[in-house]
């Protein structure tokens, strides 16, 4: 079972669940219409990685998102998540009216940062992410341009499923999305305000 770093200490999540399409002018990138309701997919455990890789039987995407540990059925810690897709085969799937998960859920595809405990207070419009590609800032954005916020997430999960401590939540992701390539450094940072709480460095493989 693969695991997570919360506060220095090693946490095993028994899943990762996924918010789609959760900024607007991500949904307008890709062409893809807003949604109706939250859009909610899951990786397993096996998605998880410390590496990052830029080819998994074809080329991979890179989405950045804000991500949250579940702790007694709270959000109890923050963290940096990139989401690698499959972009075209996501599109072939699509199209059809089929799931993702051949596109999202594949070994490697969830990298994280370190997570660091933070009060369901201080979950609030000022907390964002930061994500610079060989030192250019390429995606960034939060809590304020979500369409749905942490605490709307966490609602509407509890209402279809069992959220078990150490599970993380990923909250979406900002324009920005692109392809990754081989050597490629990517930088990632957990803002409040101005305030740096967590970062992160992957070098793409």
């Amino acid at each position: 079972m693969k695991s997570i770093i919360v506060d220095k200490t090693t946490i095993t999540p028994s899943k990762v669940i996924c918010i789609g399409r959760n900024y607007v002018e991500h949904i307008a990138e890709l062409g893809n219409e807003v949604p109706d309701e939250m859009v909610v997919f899951n990786k397993p455990n096996s998605a998880i990685s410390a590496e990052l890789f830029s080819y998994h039987q074809e080329q991979l995407h890179y989405e950045g998102e804000l991500c949250f540990v579940i702790k007694s059925g709270q959000l109890c810690a923050v963290g940096f998540g990139l989401d690698l897709t499959k972009r075209g085969l996501q599109s072939k799937l699509k199209a059809k009216g089929l799931p993702w998960e051949r596109a999202k859920a594949f070994n490697g595809a969830a990298v994280f940062s370190d997570f660091i405990s933070i009060n369901p207070t201080d979950i609030n419009e000022l907390l964002s992410l930061e994500l610079s590609i060989n030192d250019e800032i390429i995606q960034a954005g939060g809590v304020k341009l979500m369409m749905y916020k942490p605490a709307d997430i966490l609602a509407e999960l509890k209402t279809f499923i069992d959220l078990n401590d150490g599970d993380i939540i990923m909250t979406g992701t900002p324009k920005g999305v692109g392809l990754i390539v081989a050597g490629a450094c990517f930088k990632a940072r957990v803002l409040s305000g101005n305030t740096e709480i967590v970062s992160a460095v992957w070098t793409a493989i």
